[in-house]
């Protein structure tokens, strides 16, 4: 299969609502030659980053919309126009390549009418920009659902987290401290001609300047370094757990997080996940690491199902959200999540906590996490629950990172840096 049809397949497949990304990508990526897929991915996570703009695009240059069986000619469409204005791929690759598609498609008589749109695209390429730009939703590329709210949430702000949101998210590395320094292993990557610098706030955090395969980090196979964004690496040093202590993640596929604190620390962890086959995720990063946990499969809301009534030391919530914090990540966000979702995950999100707290010993701490940048989910959800709660104490956060909120602290994604992530740190003061 080529790059192209396999990108138009992902993409046609996400405007039907049949999956994510993460569902739809890898069985394609398996059927495009290894020295291709690197081509496929740009295409189809850079049509999704700018999807909102190409879509404006799309729409100024077609009398009429494609008809809903036709979402396949609507992502090449989107594909096509993303190579005309943002690959450096010559114009008649783009457009011939995308155009011939229709014939592989068995629609042939979408030929001519894609044709003459890519080439018109390709003639009044300044003009089709400046009119798509009269459009805050085209300009910024975000859902324009999205973008009210974070103009009203975010008004001095608003503007750089779209710019976060559109950029390609870097490589980041966590260094494994049974191992070494994160000097140490700075010289190491060094030495492999792979270039990289120090995170500014995670202790063990490394980006890369380039994206590299795995397989070429020294000592990962080992257990020696591991892929984690930088926001997240700070949950580890946040929660303060010690020696022999009682810590349960929560909500905690993939396992990045369990596999930190337990880098740092011999406790003992209990690794909770609402699904199965998310948990074998866990299980592979535990093993590569050789490191151990409990890994159990319920919904963390019914702690009769699986918590043994012995109390934690410490709570690592990482709870579901909208992820608007790593849409660069996963830019498919743009499309499948809707405003509908954020009242409902932030129902989702109070629920947790409530049922959670009463697992957790008095003097002992809960650390909340998402990586949302939106307040429904995370200062206002816990200012409901600092409310509700008595028991509840906000505690102090050290470092120089984020933007102190009435509750919590936000990290919007920066470009060559972190992630957008939150974080809450709460107390259980006594039993009542």
């Amino acid at each position: 299969m080529t790059p192209r049809l396999a990108a138009c397949h992902a993409i046609s497949g996400l405007l039907q609502q049949h999956g994510s990304l993460a569902s739809l990508l890898p069985p394609l990526l398996d059927k495009v030659e290894a020295r291709e897929r690197g081509f496929l991915q740009e295409l189809v996570y850079g049509t999704c980053r700018l999807l909102p703009r190409l879509q404006t695009l799309a729409a100024l240059l077609l009398d009429k919309p494609f008809k809903k069986d036709d979402s396949d000619l609507q992502a090449l469409l989107l594909c096509g126009l993303y190579q005309l204005y943002y690959l450096r791929i010559p114009a008649h690759a783009a457009v011939d390549e995308t155009v011939a598609l229709c014939q592989t498609l068995k629609k042939p008589w979408a030929k001519g009418a894609l044709n003459a749109v890519l080439r018109r695209a390709q003639r009044e390429q300044e003009s089709l920009l400046l009119a798509a730009d009269e459009h805050d939703s085209a300009r910024y590329a975000h859902p324009g659902w999205l973008l009210k709210r974070l103009k009203k949430d975010w008004p001095e702000h608003w503007q750089s987290i779209c710019a976060g949101n559109n950029a390609q998210a870097p490589m980041s590395l966590r260094v494994n401290a049974q191992h070494g320094s994160r000097d140490d292993y700075l010289a190491r990557l060094n030495s492999a001609n792979i270039a990289a610098n120090a995170c500014e706030h995670a202790p063990f955090g490394i980006t890369l300047q380039a994206p590299c395969d795995v397989q070429q980090l020294p000592g990962f196979a080992d257990g020696h370094v591991s892929v984690q964004d930088e926001a997240a690496q700070l949950a580890a040093d946040l929660l303060e757990a010690g020696p022999g202590q009682r810590v349960l993640d929560a909500c905690c596929a993939p396992g990045g997080k369990t596999c930190h604190v337990l880098e740092q620390q011999p406790v003992a962890m209990q690794a909770l996940d609402l699904e199965p086959e998310r948990l074998a995720r866990v299980a592979d990063n535990l093993a590569r690491l050789k490191l151990a946990a409990t890994l159990t499969a319920a919904d963390a809301r019914d702690t009769h199902a699986w918590w043994d009534g012995q109390p934690f030391q410490r709570i690592l919530l990482d709870a579901p959200c909208s992820a608007t914090g790593v849409i660069r990540r996963h830019p498919d966000i743009k499309l499948l999540r809707k405003a509908s979702d954020i009242q409902a995950l932030s129902v989702l999100q109070l629920q947790l906590l409530q049922a959670l707290w009463p697992t957790l010993e008095v003097g002992g701490i809960l650390l909340y996490a998402t990586c949302s940048v939106l307040p429904a989910e995370n200062s206002q959800v816990i200012a409901q629950f600092l409310q509700q709660t008595p028991s509840a104490r906000e505690l102090d956060m050290p470092g120089h990172w984020g933007h102190k909120q009435a509750h919590g602290r936000q990290l919007f994604a920066q470009e060559n840096g972190h992630d957008g992530f939150y974080y809450a740190k709460l107390i259980k003061i006594s039993a009542a």
